[in-house]
């Protein structure tokens, strides 16, 4: 039987990161997945927005996490080719209680090493933002915010692991496992596999996966849904920056912002439920949101909606990330890692490199990183470039040629949803009616769910 150094359980974010950066390091990693794809859980329903941490916990893990994150994002996206939409952020004030507060977020934000946060008084915030509805007080600019493309980053850090010898596992849950002293013997719905150590970074199953494999939790797993409202394309020349409200104790709110793909998005709600794997969509909570957006920037109230879509949050009953460490078991988890896991999943795969390795450095000889196709609207996309074929999804501009390219890609895509993070296909305003049947066409059989779609 094959052993490897490393299994992580999880393909989300986190789980993608941590195998990048320990296989670039020179272990042999399997990544054990209970969805179809990468991202098929929480991850997928990130905000996209890449944080500076100006207002996270002081000293916090999570801090430090998300400015290293940060920072090696910056460092590596051109070599990945990932897009940046330097937008920056605006926390708004909307009442006076909120305006009072902005000071204290000012001075949070310059101990967390984020220096560059200005007040605006509200005749500098119309002049930046001049759709938004005038009753706004003021704001906290905090300029480092960008918007990033929120899928293909972790299918690049999941090209780079397998061409750095990682195996990846889909539809393969984890059942039970046993720790021998040296290794972990894990069964799954698919097989038995022997690693050395266990990385946890199963999300929404985090808790169950501790269970299971160690006989206790550390943590419970609260999942919190969040809901999102996607604007047509006219909405984006509202507004710039990404429009944040003032966080309370309990959550950092709405946010109102452009996407890379050149739609505006509001989201997400915080709502608390038990199932964890349906988030649905609940029209009373989504009439609230557009009027929430709507409250903010009254030029939405003319551009139709295009898309709702709802995703739960790994919380737990603490705030802060849930990391568990026992290295006499080569055991880790890293949990609890909600609306802030996109931005610190490289520094947490930093964290788990020095937890497990005792190092964090990637060799020289590394495999390069993927060129990743630009998915982005203020960029280059493949259809202005000659011999694409024809346009296959005409909503948001997808040709065959990046369709077939995602088809034969590895990972593929295994379902219609990663062949739409992969390609934007079936996102527009259709959502698929004009180009399902064009779809079917090229990829047969190969996509799980396709036909019920059609």
């Amino acid at each position: 039987m094959d052993i490897f150094d490393i299994a992580i359980i999880g393909a989300g974010a986190v789980g993608c990161a941590a195998a990048r950066r320990l296989a670039l390091a020179g272990c042999r990693v399997l990544v054990l997945e209970k969805g179809t794809d990468i991202l098929s859980g929480a991850s997928k329903a990130n905000s996209a927005i890449l944080h500076t941490g100006f207002d996270a916990p002081e000293g916090s893990l999570e801090l430090d996490c998300m400015q290293a994150g940060y920072r090696e994002y910056l460092g590596l996206r051109a070599d990945f080719n990932l897009p940046l939409l330097e937008t920056g952020a605006m926390v708004v004030a909307w009442n006076e209680a909120e305006f009072l507060r902005l000071p204290q977020l000012a001075e949070i934000a310059r101990r967390n090493g984020v220096a560059d946060v200005a007040l605006l008084e509200a005749a500098d915030l119309r002049r930046r933002e001049p759709n938004l509805d005038p009753s706004a007080l003021g704001a906290l600019l905090v300029p480092g915010e960008y918007v990033i493309d929120p899928w293909s980053p972790f299918l690049g850090y999941a090209r780079q692991a397998i061409a750095a010898g990682a195996v990846f596992s889909f539809k393969d849950e984890v059942l039970r496992g046993a720790f021998d002293g040296a290794c972990w013997t894990v069964e799954t719905v698919k097989a038995r596999w022997t690693a050395r150590h266990i990385v946890n970074c199963a999300g929404l199953g985090g808790d169950l996966i501790e269970q299971r494999l160690l006989g206790d939790a550390s943590f419970e797993i609260r999942p919190r849904k969040g809901q999102f409202a996607v604007y047509d394309k006219a909405a984006s020349r509202l507004v710039d920056a990404i429009i944040l409200p003032v966080p309370t104790e309990t959550t950092k709110g709405v946010v109102l912002c452009r996407t890379a793909f050149g739609n505006v998005i509001i989201g997400p709600t915080a709502e608390e439920q038990q199932d964890r794997d349906r988030p649905t969509v609940e029209r009373a909570e989504l009439q609230k949101l557009l009027a929430r957006a709507e409250a903010m920037l009254p030029g939405l109230k003319d551009i139709p909606v295009t898309a709702v879509y709802a995703g739960l949050r790994p919380a737990t009953e603490r705030k802060e990330y849930r990391i568990r460490h026992e290295p006499d078991r080569h055991w880790l988890t890293v949990g609890g890692i909600r609306s802030t896991g996109m931005t610190a999943s490289l520094g947490l795969a930093q964290l788990v490199a020095r937890l497990i390795l005792g190092k964090d450095s990637v060799p020289q000889d590394a495999p390069k990183p993927p060129v990743m196709p630009n998915l982005a609207e203020h960029l280059p996309r493949d259809w202005s470039t000659p011999g694409y074929g024809e346009i296959l999804c005409h909503c948001e501009m997808v040709t065959d040629r990046e369709v077939t390219a995602a088809l034969a890609s590895s990972p593929p895509p295994r379902d219609l949803a990663g062949l739409k993070r992969r390609t934007r296909c079936a996102m527009g305003r259709c959502q698929g009616f004009n180009c399902l049947g064009r779809l079917s066409e090229l990829a047969g059989d190969r996509l799980a769910g396709l036909g019920e779609a059609l």
